[in-house]
């Protein structure tokens, strides 16, 4: 159940290790598995998603389902400070045949 200020409702969510692209074919077992249970989706995934995956998980008709991708991901957590942590890092290279005639 999820809680935004006085609101609430029910989010089934999948997440899946992939290495490649999620197919629509995933979607839509992901979409019947939510039918009647609720009424908002969310699927993330490690990999990426196809084109057609994009598109079944907006289709007209149908309860959407948010797609979170690999690099959604990656960007989310980085941002959340969840598991990850930062560091900038500044790389300098003296060119020694610049120098050579001083």
């Amino acid at each position: 159940m999820l809680r935004l200020a006085l609101l609430s409702f029910q989010v089934y969510f999948q997440c899946k290790k992939y290495k490649g692209s999620v197919s629509a074919g995933a979607i839509r077992d992901f979409r019947g598995a939510m039918i009647g249970r609720t009424d908002k989706g969310l699927f993330i995934t490690t990999g990426t998603f196809t084109a057609e995956a994009k598109k079944e998980a907006t289709r007209d008709g149908a309860p959407a389902i948010d797609l979170i991708d690999g690099d959604q991901l990656c960007e989310l957590l980085k941002s959340l400070k969840l598991g990850v942590t930062t560091k900038m890092v500044e790389e300098v290279t003296v060119a020694p045949e610049w120098f050579a005639g001083i």
